[in-house]
């Protein structure tokens, strides 16, 4: 389970990292995002991941770490998962505005190679 895991966080990662370094500002946002589900998902991994086990003590069991799941890690990966989604909506209308106000959707503003002084692509 935990090499399952590691893998996704790392194809997460690595991809959102790609998505972040590429020049239009919708590959950035998908970026990011995936950015943040790797690091929740690595936060999520860190409140022991167990199958078909108890959250919480159960009666005859030694109350300690070994026998529970943690449940903040789980309560901050709800809650940034709600902040992610607002966040990746609010600055998709952002972008959608910049897009509309400077008629490129490239993260520094300058027009593509291809696009030709007349706006209008090869």
């Amino acid at each position: 389970m935990e090499v399952v895991v590691s893998l996704a966080i790392g194809a997460l990662g690595g991809s959102g990292v790609w998505l972040v370094l590429r020049p239009r500002s919708f590959q950035v946002l998908l970026g990011l995002s995936l950015l943040s589900y790797a690091v929740n998902l690595f936060i999520f991994s860190m409140g022991s991941l167990s199958i078909d086990a108890e959250p919480i003590v159960v009666a005859g069991r030694v109350g300690d770490l070994l026998h529970y799941t943690d449940p903040m890690p789980q309560a901050l990966v709800l809650t940034a998962i709600v902040i992610g989604f607002a966040m990746t909506a609010l600055c998709l209308v952002v972008l959608l505005a910049f897009r509309g106000f400077a008629g490129s959707d490239h993260v520094d503003g300058a027009p593509d190679s291809r696009d030709h002084d007349d706006g209008s692509r090869a």
